[in-house]
């Protein structure tokens, strides 16, 4: 019978030894096995003929063949000669030189053309600018020709139409940026000369980020839409003649001056005031509203603490120091509260003495019965939660009756029981703030005052074209914290009747009513959700079930819908939405401007060309204490790392432009690496 033998390779054959390993290892030859032989009466190895550990021979340690290995030293010669120290030493030099090499030549590069001499021509100035004429009712100078009108770039503006924007915040930031570069010849007025991102000025306060980082220089903005930037504030308004009056300052601060700055079409959007509520030494507390009063704050903060951690101080000024009071429970005392104790405990207590640890109070004031009270149930329980277990002293049900210059006195009522005698309290305070409610600027005092038919107590009242009531249409806007969308349709009621009775039989059947309801959701669009189901309203005010509705039952119908409406909230969601509202009406009014001249024909009427204004919520956030919430429709997400990065990432896309995005991202992570700036300018 023929034998098979099956050829094994030598396991040189796999391995091809090199210089290195021949050095390394040194084996000795492997006794070869006999060969396999085959019978024909041979069974197959299957698992069944494999004979067991029972039956096959055991085999003795020195009976097994082994293949031993002499291990040598590896001699140092041989990474030696492969990587000498020289040449390692050599490529770190030269990737260094080079590295720095190309980071000088961009440098070079860049200053080559960013960086030039001073133009030898000098530009004129236009005679009207340096000796203004004067006019109004006043005899004010008129400021009709700026001193940068005659420069190349904005000479081309001179013959649009005049838009002034009163004021530097969200809307009229908004405005700007939605705005073509040559559709107006844009001047903004502001006391401020740069804008402020306002939601994060309590994380500017203890110092998490820097007050830099949170503003954009106006000129910068304004220079988009080859504008003018007035240094000043409005103070009164000549509505026939088209033109604001400006309170400017003089050389050096020393007292003010007065000028007329006349528009063709005017913006008001100069914000909101905080609401005193009647309650007596708010002189004692502090605002947070602009980047002067993150500053101040910041500076008192670090000033108590420095004087509690005297010697000196006696231990009843220390606790006084040491007792911040927050009045309100709205986002911006929510956030600045959860910021303070952040800092208390995560920087504070590393470098000051630990026995103001024990001395530290924070209180919130909340005249309702919870804080955050216009988010979502969840988010106001975590935020109480979230309080509770940082020991922060929540009063709720309480109303601030008068603050002095070292303690709050509060008044706290018992939901349950009306009858119940108020309960007094009185809290020691070495720090105040007061964040409730809003109320008018000077300015849109005086507004209101000129106007007929404007009774909102908090803002001046527009339509739903964002156009000021009582102002000749189409030429005053108003938006954000300064206005509040007018919806009271009793008003309109005798203009609804003429045109959707048209039967003239004296009532409105149920299709008319359609008719009239539609136009209503178009005109107001608040009253989208009041008056979704017709039928249903029909049918509750149809008291005679006649299948129509009188003049009384229709007057009642639209009564009722108006007290259900409610007014935008006063964020900055709600004014950026605003002004790119406006910026987007007036770009394409700006569009028939010219036929408008060319004919000698009036103001265009904006319901003929734009949508009235609709707002969109995008949802609601605030910071709790090293988390955050986030409120949106129903959706609620509370706390976690989640909704923590959703709060920054959202704040920082959000930023006017690329450098504060990069400042603020600088800011976040010298925090995160060194914690906070404990020092007082």
């Amino acid at each position: 019978m023929m034998m098979i033998r099956p050829r094994l390779q030598p396991i040189q054959s796999f391995f091809r030894p090199t210089p290195l390993t021949r050095s390394l290892f040194t084996s000795r030859p492997r006794p070869r096995s006999p060969p396999l032989t085959f019978l024909p009466n041979a069974r197959p190895l299957t698992r069944t003929s494999i004979p067991n550990s029972s039956t096959r021979t055991t085999l003795t340690s020195n009976q097994i063949p082994r293949r031993r290995f002499h291990v040598r030293s590896i001699p140092s010669s041989a990474f030696a000669h492969k990587y000498p120290v020289t040449t390692i030493c050599l490529r770190l030099v030269l990737s260094t030189v080079v590295g720095l090499s190309v980071l000088t030549a961009a440098i070079l590069f860049h200053d080559a053309f960013t960086y030039s001499e001073r133009h030898v021509d000098r530009v004129p100035a236009n005679p009207l600018s340096l000796h203004p004429r004067t006019g109004g009712k006043k005899n004010l100078p008129i400021l009709e020709v700026n001193l940068d009108s005659e420069q190349v770039e904005k000479q081309a503006m001179k013959d649009k139409p005049r838009l002034v924007i009163i004021g530097g915040g969200w809307g009229a930031v908004a405005v700007i940026q939605s705005l073509p570069a040559e559709a107006y010849n844009v001047t903004l007025i502001s006391p401020s000369t740069y804008f402020a991102f306002t939601p994060l000025l309590p994380s500017a306060c203890v110092g998490t980020v820097e007050a830099r980082s949170l503003v954009e220089p106006l000129r910068k903005l304004i220079a988009r839409v080859r504008g003018h930037f007035l240094l000043g504030a409005a103070v009164d308004l000549d509505m026939a003649e088209r033109l604001v009056e400006v309170e400017v300052p003089k050389d050096q601060g020393d007292g003010t001056t007065r000028c007329y700055v006349p528009y063709d079409k005017l913006i008001i959007a100069i914000g909101s005031t905080s609401n005193d509520h009647g309650v007596k030494g708010l002189e004692h507390c502090f605002q947070l509203k602009t980047i002067p009063d993150a500053q101040a704050i910041r500076r008192r903060i670090m000033t108590n603490l420095e004087l509690a951690s005297l010697p000196t101080t006696t231990p009843e000024d220390r606790k006084r120091l040491l007792s911040f009071v927050v009045c309100g429970g709205g986002p911006t005392g929510v956030e600045f509260a959860a910021e303070l104790v952040d800092m208390m405990a995560e920087d504070v207590l590393k470098y000051y003495p630990r026995v103001l640890e024990s001395e530290v109070r924070v209180s919130v004031v909340q005249s309702r019965d919870h804080i955050l009270n216009t988010y979502s149930e969840k988010i106001s329980q975590y935020a109480e939660k979230r309080f509770a277990r940082n020991e922060v002293d929540l009063i709720t049900n309480a109303r601030v009756s008068e603050v002095t210059a070292d303690k709050v006195i509060v008044t706290i009522k018992d939901p349950n029981d009306k009858n119940a005698k108020p309960k007094t309290l009185e809290i020691d305070s070495g720090f105040t703030l007061w964040s409730t409610g809003i109320a008018m600027q000077p300015f849109t005092k005086r507004l209101v005052e000129m106007l007929p038919n404007q009774y909102h107590s908090k803002a001046v009242e527009v339509d739903s074209y964002l156009r000021v009531e009582g102002a000749p249409k189409g030429t005053v806007y108003a938006m954000g914290d300064a206005a509040t969308v007018h919806t009271n349709l009793i008003n309109d009621l005798m203009t609804l009747w003429d045109k959707y009775d048209k039967d003239k039989d004296g009532t409105i059947n149920y299709d008319e009513w359609q008719e009239m309801a539609a136009s209503i959701k178009k005109k107001y669009p608040l009253t989208g959700k009041h008056i979704g189901k017709m039928r249903d309203i029909f049918d509750q005010y149809d008291k005679d079930h006649d299948q129509k509705l009188s003049l009384n039952e229709c007057a009642e119908l639209l009564q009722n819908l108006s007290s259900k409406v409610t007014s935008y909230p006063a964020t900055a969601q709600v004014a950026a939405q605003q002004g790119k509202y406006l910026g987007g009406m007036l770009t394409k009014l700006s569009k028939q401007y010219k036929v408008l001249r060319a004919n000698d024909m009036p103001d265009l009427d904006d319901e003929m060309y734009y949508e009235p204004f609709s707002y969109r919520h995008l949802g609601s956030l605030a910071y709790i204490g090293n988390s955050a919430v986030f409120d949106y429709e129903g959706w609620s997400l509370a706390g976690g790392l989640l909704a923590m990065y959703a709060w920054r990432s959202i704040y920082w896309s959000e930023q006017t432009s690329m450098r504060t995005r990069m400042l603020l991202m600088l800011d976040w992570v010298k925090r995160g690496i060194f914690g906070r700036d404990l020092s007082k300018f």
